[in-house]
């Protein structure tokens, strides 16, 4: 529900709810949307948006880069700004406002980002394109440099789960011929570069760094301990260092559920924030037009650059396919098995139509996991959250039209 342009109303709307079904500060209930990857929970508490530092610390506060500064051992002033949100950037590659160079880590943006197909014209404009993968994605396929590197079996470190318990994180695997963890590139970087801070290329140091750097922070990881991962103990955030445990096996420590004394305003209550739908929001389609949501096949993963490498799942789904009520696709002039053009104002997708009674007569469904002509954010547009910056990945008006003979 929050990948859309008004995200961040939708998601207050529900958190309002649950807060009257009286769900959050309970150990019945709570409230939290599921991200699509794994270790997303952590990497946004961490610093993996533009705007922050470890432990939901705002990059814009003095008191949060002073501290944050003094683990990494810099002067605060050398810490920048806000970045620019991941759509804006993108789109921005290669003009006068815009990066002439992109490192790009483990994501598909070829595929993955809104208006996909403006983005590969960015990436293609660039000057040098750096993209570091452990399959060739369509993003990988761009690059002037691509970098092999450790997948999920063949590295160690921690995940965070949405409920904030941090789980450990072991390979596997032996990575294969001259591949290389990430920590080690970002490290070799930084020495090359002559950064003035330390990159190391040890996880557990990392860890320990992230440790420090997120101590009084909202996400506070002080009191979790490596070893006691390693032991098994069921470790939740905020964990501080008052809090810290000895390694015992099963054991639950930190807060493992949040809200149950109080919530995180200064009477203790929580706040129920008033929103209100937009009128444009309410607009039907156009005439001619129709709601083309997008999403997820139980066979495929994300841009499905690992999932379409697997035979007996490419096999079940090997294309993407339009599924769309029995009844609107007769409004079209569309059969079962039939081609169909689907455009937007930002590009069109040709797919073979689906028809099935589980879909709104009023919306066509879409999944993302392909490539090329089939790629179902060529459709979508690049307006974002006004709070969040999270694109319009779920929704767009399209037209339909068939193109081609039933199979």
């Amino acid at each position: 529900m929050e990948q859309h342009a008004n995200g961040t109303d939708t998601t207050t709307a529900a958190i309002n709810l649950a807060l009257l079904l009286g769900l959050p500060g309970s150990t019945a209930g709570g409230f939290g949307t599921i991200t699509g990857q794994g270790n997303g929970q952590g990497g946004r508490e961490h610093g993996q948006k533009c705007d922050q530092l470890p432990g939901y610390r705002k990059i814009t506060d003095p008191a949060h880069r002073k501290h944050v500064a003094k683990v990494w051992g810099v002067d605060p002033e050398i810490i920048p700004g806000p970045g620019i949100p991941a759509t804006q950037l993108l789109h921005s590659l290669s003009t006068p406002q815009g990066s002439r160079m992109l490192m790009v880590h483990g994501s598909n943006p070829a595929l993955s980002s809104p208006d996909a197909s403006r983005v590969i014209e960015s990436l293609r404009r660039l000057d040098f394109l750096v993209v570091s993968d452990f399959f060739l994605s369509e993003t990988a396929a761009e690059a002037d440099l691509v970098l092999p590197v450790l997948q999920w079996a063949e590295e160690e470190g921690t995940m965070t789960n949405l409920e904030g318990r941090v789980l450990r994180r072991r390979a596997a695997l032996d990575a294969p011929g001259q591949a290389r963890n990430e920590l080690w590139i970002l490290a070799e970087l930084a020495q090359r570069l002559g950064s003035p801070g330390h990159f190391s290329a040890d996880a557990r140091e990392v860890f320990e760094e992230l440790r420090l750097a997120s101590a009084g922070g909202l996400s506070d990881y002080s009191g979790i301990d490596w070893d006691d991962l390693d032991a098994g103990a069921a470790v939740y955030w905020p964990c501080t260092e008052d809090s810290k445990i000895s390694r015992t096996p099963g054991t639950r420590s930190g807060t493992p559920r949040l809200f149950l004394d109080r919530f995180a305003h200064r009477d203790g209550k929580a706040k129920l924030i008033a929103v209100y739908p937009d009128a444009a929001d309410q607009q039907a389609p156009q005439a001619g037009k129709i709601s083309l949501v997008t999403g997820r096949l139980l066979e495929h993963y994300q841009s499905g650059a690992q999932t379409r490498r697997v035979a007996e799942l490419q096999a079940a789904a090997p294309e993407a396919r339009l599924e769309i009520h029995p009844a609107t696709a007769l409004t079209f002039g569309i059969a079962d098995g039939q081609r169909v053009r689907v455009e937007s104002g930002q590009g069109q997708v040709v797919a073979r139509a689906s028809l099935s009674t589980a879909i709104r007569l009023d919306t066509a469904f879409l999944p993302f996991h392909f490539p090329g002509s089939n790629n179902a954010n060529n459709l979508t547009a690049a307006a974002v959250d006004p709070l969040s910056s999270m694109p319009e990945f779920k929704h767009v008006a399209v037209w339909l039209s068939p193109v081609g003979e039933e199979s």
